[in-house]
């Protein structure tokens, strides 16, 4: 069925910006991209979808590799030990001497799950041959995976879940721009502007989009 998703402005990239913008879903595929008005009059049978603040492209993360094999995910069951946030460096260390295959796949599956939240739709790879559950799972995700080298030099450090925070700009961060017969990757975020994706300030990703199927939605 045809989804259209519109809100209040959406972002294509290496397009205008269209202010009370849609855009149209058949399957995996954009179908169109314009103004509300102008796409809901071309498909009026189709299903709508209403968002608070902006439809972005979905997001690349440079930072997989690191985030699924050197930070743990805990388990929700395990909030209350561990948190809810990805651990690194010497919290890692001493949950990976005795986690077992079951355990690491599991931290792997939830890494996957969060990217989504942050409106990631495309990871850095390669993921080669030296890990095949890695890539399998990547594979399942339906995340894209992208290996020309990143657009922004990648950042030492903790790795973070939010692909902004390497500091690159939307143009910088999108897996890829939204086009007319392109791959339908969108991630929505609840914030007035583009000026609003950056800088310190809260960016809460409320639904991303992936391959046309909603995986994340927040409200």
């Amino acid at each position: 069925m045809l989804t259209i998703h519109a809100a209040p402005l959406v972002l294509p990239v290496g397009a205008a910006a269209v202010v009370d913008g849609a855009v149209a879903v058949d399957g995996d595929r954009i179908a169109a991209l314009g103004s509300y008005e102008e796409v809901a009059a071309a498909h009026p049978a189709a299903r709508v979808r209403r968002w608070p603040g902006l439809i972005a492209p979905g997001l690349r993360q440079d930072r997989a590799r690191e985030l699924l094999t050197r930070c743990y995910h805990p388990d929700p069951r395990e909030a209350d030990e561990l948190g809810e946030l990805p651990l690194w460096g010497e919290d890692f260390e001493r949950i990976a001497v005795t986690a077992d295959a079951p355990r690491r796949a599991g931290s792997v599956r939830r890494g996957l799950q969060r990217m989504l939240r942050h409106g990631t739709t495309h990871v850095a790879g390669p993921f080669g041959a030296d890990d095949p559950a890695l890539r399998t799972a990547v594979a399942r995700s339906g995340l894209v995976v992208q290996v020309a080298p990143p657009p922004v030099p990648v950042r030492e450090g903790v790795p973070d879940l939010d692909p902004f925070a390497a500091g690159g700009d939307l143009a910088r961060t999108a897996g890829a721009p939204l086009t007319v017969g392109g791959r339908a990757d969108l991630a929505v975020f609840d914030v007035p502007d583009e000026a609003a994706l950056y800088g310190d300030g809260p960016r809460p990703c409320v639904a991303t989009v992936l391959a046309g199927r909603l995986v994340h939605r927040a409200r």
